[in-house]
């Protein structure tokens, strides 16, 4: 055995996923499958107006209050704010709603069923106060209601001379586009269960993402050391960002109900509520400003990302900054401006979603590139070609490509798979007579691994790997499986590692008490930063066995186990543990946001088909070609599960989620008037990959989860404008924006693109 394994290799196999038997049989257990005794449960009290102050609360006749308990600020022993970036947010609103469904009391009782009629028997009388809703609403300077200025956070790029640019180019090109808000909307709604000791503290049991962060949040809420509060995560039915934040405000909730009670308290969110008072995707707006030459290369320019935060700043600034990282995608730009900026508007907070910042961005700038192409007269293909990033060049924020990557080669290789030109002459000729008209778009793209910059060495994650007498090997890491494949993966790795079997390794369920923080399971970082770790920490476990002579270079599971006993025997617990430390090349300046902004980038490229039916103005997704550079694919199977999920829930972004709302509340929030694409809506998506490594990432890998976000909603309005030869430049695109562009009965005509060219 050569570095400890004689098995083949498990890395890069499609083993069984570690929970997918207890998932199947229905052994595994989620929030709302665990009951303790005496329990309550637990309801929230919400504002109903946008923004206004508190004048008085009336508890409404009819109702028993004395068999409820009722919990208000008064009742918060320690800051009333849920913490996170910043303070901003209350866990209940004291003497001002900033937001429709702003938390206000809290409620709980025995029987749940008794609940939503307490809830609406309450009635608040307010002094409203004026909202803004809209992007617009908030850069102007008539109404203020956060800060100075309504601004969250700015953030300037700036790379070469962008004003001199414009004097050598033969086209200056403009446009606006804009994304609009998105629900997470996973299988399982958010839902917590507290206890309260006044000796042991506060313990959680719930849905999410980051057990740390609900943590940090509790601590502050009850002024409590760390050991005083514990968090465990339970099996989590999806999330996709929407678990990230969130969760910190239910948990928060059902244990100051526990505190108050002297009793446990479950909080389960039905669906309305879910949607309606949760985050969801950032708005946005960008616009591009392009100095372009003759010949179609990008000599620089201006790019303005605007974000809608909601009424709190919550996780908007690193959504915005992955927004403003990315706007510049996977090309190269001598000279860019970018500013960005997230501002407030008097809905809820919006939040994280898969990709956080880089869908809206990357969507902007792929519809800017064909409306480029379209002013100097080259193909969709060929002006990519001309500006794609090449090895040595550098990104937008300075960062030198050092990776093999060859963009163009990459997207002949996305042209083969869909037979792009032979399909693009068809359609052609097709769509003269057709009342259905086909047409073929492109997206290419990149997606940073990992917290932004210097974000990995603040976290400085720890993870854990102990060896066990019966020679089985345990990762303990805060990263949590909510579907993903998490706890599939880092296995995988430890196994390869130590060369043992991978079903000889598990996985400790994330819980603040048992776990190191190992930082969020957010920003594509899992496989490549904890995997990494991992991977490091395993290493140390074989490499203490053979330098202790208690093992040699090759060895079997049997042997290895033997090692393990005598080991333990001797010494007790026999744990590694890895804490990550900065690459020396990582560079990275916070004030001017200048240097390498992740440690890698996974590259795309994606090619939608479409169909655009001129009787119901409806779009189909007919084929979708999805190829891909992640460094190494780890598991087959979940690699291609995550790229097909990603894409189905950006043909969603393109054409059918569409957040109606009213004064700032959402007024879809149902699964009857959402709409979101079923399987009955998708073509085949055809996952396709290639391995260039990454020596940041375990075993070569690279960040994959959001990467499939951010392809298909360019490439599908591309695929749209090829087809009827009109721009769109917003998503989500319905039915009725089509017609509206269109108009009722009219043949389609070739619209030219708002730019402006000089020559």
């Amino acid at each position: 055995m050569n570095n400890g394994t004689k098995n083949a290799a498990i890395v890069g196999a499609s083993v069984p996923r570690m929970e997918g038997r207890a998932k199947v049989t229905g052994q595994a257990r989620y929030v709302d499958d665990m009951t303790l005794p005496g329990m309550l449960y637990g309801a929230t009290v919400r504002s109903r107006i946008p923004r206004g102050k508190i004048k008085q609360i009336h508890f409404g006749a009819g109702i028993n209050w004395n068999e409820f308990v009722i919990v208000t600020p008064a009742d918060i022993p320690g800051k009333n704010c849920i913490t996170l970036i910043e303070d901003d947010q209350p866990a209940l609103a004291d003497t001002t709603v900033n937001h429709p469904e702003e938390p206000l009391l809290l409620l709980a009782h025995p029987d749940r069923h008794i609940l939503p009629k307490a809830v609406e028997s309450i009635s608040v009388k307010y002094e409203p106060l004026p909202a803004i809703f809209t992007i617009e609403e908030s850069e102007s300077p008539t109404q203020l209601i956060w800060g100075s200025n309504n601004i969250f956070k700015e953030i300037l790029i700036e790379k070469g001379d962008v004003d001199a640019i414009w004097q050598n180019a033969a086209h200056v090109v403009e446009g606006e586009y804009a994304t609009g808000a998105q629900e997470q909307l996973y299988i399982e709604n958010n839902g917590m269960i507290a206890a309260f000791d006044p000796q042991d503290g506060v313990t959680v049991w719930g849905s999410l993402q980051c057990p740390y962060y609900v943590h940090k949040a509790l601590m502050k809420l009850f002024a409590l050391p760390a050991d005083q509060v514990r968090i465990v995560q339970m099996e989590t039915g999806g999330a996709f960002g929407g678990k990230e934040e969130y969760p910190s405000m239910i948990a928060a909730h059902a244990a100051l109900l526990a505190r108050k009670s002297g009793k446990p308290v479950k909080i389960i969110y039905d669906r309305m509520e879910d949607m309606a008072a949760t985050t969801k995707r950032h708005p946005s707006r960008t616009r591009l400003r392009t100095a372009v030459s003759k010949e179609g290369k990008i000599l620089g320019g201006e790019i303005d990302f605007t974000i809608d935060g909601g009424a709190y700043k919550t996780l908007s600034p690193v959504v915005l900054s992955r927004g403003a990282l990315h706007a510049g995608g996977a090309y190269y730009w001598p000279s860019v401006r970018i500013r960005a900026k997230a501002v407030a508007t008097n809905a809820p907070p919006h939040g994280a979603f898969r990709g956080f910042g880089a869908p809206q961005s990357l969507f902007a700038l792929e519809r800017h590139i064909e409306r480029i192409a379209q002013i100097v007269g080259l193909s969709p293909i060929e002006i990519r070609k001309r500006n794609f990033l090449q090895p040595g060049q550098t990104t937008t924020t300075g960062q030198i490509v050092r990776e093999d990557i060859d963009l163009g080669k990459l997207l002949d290789h996305a042209l083969e798979l869909s037979t792009y030109h032979p399909q693009k002459e068809q359609f052609a000729k097709e769509n003269q007579l057709a009342n259905r008209k086909k047409g073929i778009g492109i997206a290419a793209f990149l997606h940073g691994a990992g917290f932004t910059g210097s974000g990995e060495r603040f976290l400085g994650s720890v993870v854990g790997v102990e060896a066990c007498a019966d020679g089985t090997v345990r990762i303990l890491v805060s990263s949590t499986e909510f579907g993903q494949g998490t706890n599939t993966v880092l296995c995988q790795i430890a196994a390869e590692a130590l060369g043992l079997r991978y079903e000889d390794v598990a996985i400790a369920q994330p819980d603040t008490r048992e776990v190191p923080n190992s930082g969020p399971t957010v920003a594509s970082r899992t496989v490549m930063v904890v995997g990494k770790l991992v991977q490091s920490a395993a290493i140390g476990i074989r490499k203490t066995l053979t330098s202790s002579g208690l093992l040699a270079d090759s060895y079997s599971p049997e042997e290895f186990r033997a090692a393990c006993r005598s080991y333990i025997a001797k010494r007790g617990k026999f744990l590694a543990t890895a804490q990550y430390e900065q690459p020396g090349e990582i560079v990275w300046d916070d004030e001017k946001y200048r240097g390498s902004a992740y440690a890698a980038f996974a590259w795309a490229v994606y090619i939608a088909e479409v169909t655009v039916d001129l009787t119901t103005y409806s779009v189909t997704v007919d084929d979708f070609v999805a190829l891909q550079e992640v460094g190494k694919v780890l598991h087959p199977v979940l690699a291609k599960g995550q790229i097909i999920g990603g894409v189905a829930q950006g043909i969603g972004f393109a054409l059918y989620e569409k957040v109606i709302w009213d004064q700032g509340r959402m007024q879809n929030g149902q699964m009857t008037n959402y709409i979101m694409p079923t399987s009955a809506d998708l073509p085949f998506i055809r996952a396709y990959f290639e391995e260039l490594g990454n020596v940041h990432g375990a075993y070569g890998a690279k960040g994959i989860g959001e990467l499939p976000m951010d392809g298909p909603a360019p490439a599908i309005i591309n695929a749209i404008e090829d087809a009827i030869h009109v721009p769109f430049n917003s998503v989500p695109l319905l039915p009725e924006d089509i017609f509206a562009a269109l108009g009722e009965h009219e043949t389609p005509k070739t619209l030219v693109p708002s730019a402006r060219g000089r020559e």
